[in-house]
């Protein structure tokens, strides 16, 4: 199996026990404001892990890839974490 692949499944990996964990939490608090402020937390998260895994892929691609490509995949993940920022 591809490193790169492994090592971005374990990435989501984690990030999808982060996500159970958070979950489990809400029931365990039972009050809005304690899983508001736990999602809080989960929205610093997901970009990170987004990021993250972006970066493993494209590292493992990087010898496969054009230069310019690059620069359009590194551009549309730019564009997607401009996209989904909250306006504030």
């Amino acid at each position: 199996m591809n490193p790169s692949v492994l090592s971005m499944a374990m990435v989501r990996f984690i990030s999808s026990m982060l996500e159970l964990s958070a979950a489990l939490l809400f029931l365990y608090f039972k009050t809005p404001d304690k899983a508001l402020r736990i999602n809080s937390m989960l929205g610093l998260v997901g970009p990170l892990i987004f990021m993250l895994t972006s970066f493993i892929g494209l590292s493992g691609m990087a010898g496969q890839i054009s230069t310019s490509r690059l620069i359009i995949i590194l551009t549309g993940i730019l564009l997607v974490l401009i996209g989904t920022a909250s306006k504030g």
